[in-house]
């Protein structure tokens, strides 16, 4: 009788083991456990002794933790702060949104003259794509001032008898966040965000360096060539790194440069912030009218320095006379996630602020985005949002928020193509481009890249092996080995994500 009873508990047994169902859970156990010990392995890593680190790993299509390691820690989280702008303004101004820029004037057109006795002005309503390369085709020869200027030499004005007036009053005075290092602010990637953005709100000097270390490098020119901007430089030659800085504050025509750059180079290019983007618009304008023979009597100035000088804001009643559209928010958004492009998601955050309250501050933005995702259910605990692109080290964010807000992406069918399709895919594009060659996880993970000094992140989502989408969210703050290293270890951990079941 026992013998019978161990050989029917054998037969179940074996029956157990050629089931395709146990099959299927013994591989997902396994692939789970090769991440689990990809995990492991950072908790030991010397390289990570003195760093806060964490992971989440979630299955959207069973709303389950997969893996996790200090899910709950708040950590600055760098370019993967966009993930949460853009996804935000999807939803709230919607794919089809589109910027407008206005021409207008005040006082009186005499038609029968051409003579308009008032003010010209150009409206902006914080459009980061006006004159912007990313958006330029090699068929773009034109300026969009040259354009604008011709549109009103065909409304008959000859002339001008105030002045060429910017208005950014759309966005708050203040260009960029409070908590922006100095560091970061005279460079091209912490152009603030005006309410008439222009030309990427930034310049490029061009240098030609000595060939030994040490020598001066001199600059050659500078484009585009701005009125009044002041450049103090003390540029060396270096051995191969570039490793010059551009120092100088909003509305400063100042600026510092100092640092390396490589030998033997002519023309080295070194970018730089716009003083005054709305300023600078207006003089281009100017530019453009007076080039065509439209007398001007007063210097191109700005609503915000009118306002300083009158000591009030300016009250004229304004005639319409020209809208430049500008792209969608969908292409807009995909640019800003593939290019990482700071501008593009600050000025989308100050448009949040706008579209409900008639005035893009941050901080109105950011009380926007934070009870958006409140409203829709995901605990707010440990988030803390200082701007719009990350640049800030005052962002702090969870990775078990991260990943659980892209699980709430991936359910609204209205937005989440538009920004799934904005994402880097590893492998193919952005600053996944190089990611995981010939690896599972090519041309399958979408995630947003994350990098500032000592800070490497990513967050986004890949399809396991079964066809489940999965999203995760990866944070490593003051890491001990080069950017690099850690970028490689990142990588093997995305690719353990990728091979699970």
């Amino acid at each position: 009788m026992i013998m019978l009873r161990f050989k029917w508990m054998l037969l179940v047994f074996l029956f157990w083991l050629t089931d395709p169902g146990f099959r299927i859970d013994t591989a997902k156990s396994q692939s789970v456990s090769k991440l689990k010990t990809k995990i492991d392995q950072l908790k030991s890593d010397t390289n990570l002794a003195h760093a806060s680190w964490s992971i989440c790993v979630i299955d959207s299509k069973k709303d389950s933790v997969i893996a996790e390691y200090n899910s709950q820690l708040s950590l600055v989280p760098a370019s993967t702060q966009k993930i949460i702008t853009t996804s935000t303004a999807l939803a709230l101004l919607g794919w089809d949104f589109k910027y407008q820029t206005f021409l207008e004037y005040d006082g009186k057109l005499d038609s029968s003259g051409g003579i308009l006795h008032g003010n010209l002005y150009i409206k902006g309503n914080g459009d980061p794509t006006l004159e912007s390369e990313t958006f330029k085709k090699k068929s773009d020869t034109i300026p969009v001032t040259d354009q604008w200027a011709k549109f009103i030499s065909a409304k008959g004005i000859k002339k001008i008898e105030g002045a060429v007036i910017a208005d950014a009053s759309a966005f708050e005075d203040e260009m960029i966040p409070s908590t922006w290092i100095w560091g970061d602010m005279g460079n091209y990637y912490g152009a603030g965000a005006s309410g008439l953005n222009f030309m990427d709100n930034k310049f490029t000097l061009f240098y030609k360096s000595g060939n030994k270390k040490g020598d001066t490098a001199y600059i050659t020119k500078k484009n585009p060539s701005i009125p009044n901007i002041n450049v103090v430089s003390y540029v060396r030659t270096g051995l191969y790194l570039d490793n010059a800085f551009i120092y100088g504050a909003p509305y400063d025509d100042l600026r510092y440069v100092k640092g390396t750059i490589p030998a033997n180079k002519k023309d080295y290019e070194v970018e730089g912030s716009m003083p005054d983007p709305s300023l600078f618009c207006a003089q281009a304008l100017d530019s453009s009218l007076r080039n065509i023979g439209i007398a001007i009597e007063k210097k191109p100035s700005t609503l915000r320095i009118r306002n300083q000088v009158a000591g009030s804001k300016n009250q004229e009643s304004r005639t319409r006379i020209f809208t430049q559209t500008s792209h969608t928010l969908d292409k807009i958004i995909y640019q800003t996630n593939i290019q990482s492009n700071n501008l593009f998601a600050e000025s989308i955050l100050k448009t949040i602020a706008l579209n409900k309250t008639k005035l893009g501050e941050d901080q109105a933005g950011i009380d926007i985005v934070t009870n958006y995702w409140k409203a829709k259910g995901l605990d707010m605990k440990g988030f803390y949002m200082a701007d719009g692109c990350g640049l800030s080290r005052h962002n702090a964010v969870t990775t078990k928020l991260l990943a659980t807000m892209l699980q709430a992406i991936s359910t609204d069918s209205v937005i989440f193509k538009k920004f799934y399709d904005s994402l880097p895919v590893a492998g193919k594009s952005g600053s996944l481009g190089k990611l995981c060659k010939g690896t599972v996880a090519e041309n399958n993970l979408h995630a947003k890249s994350g990098y500032m000094t000592r800070v490497r992140s990513y967050a986004g989502y890949v399809t396991s092996k079964k066809g489940n989408l999965l999203t995760f969210a990866i944070i490593v703050n003051n890491y001990d080995c080069t950017p690099q290293l850690m970028k490689d270890k990142l990588e093997d951990l995305m690719i353990a994500i990728a091979e699970t079941d």
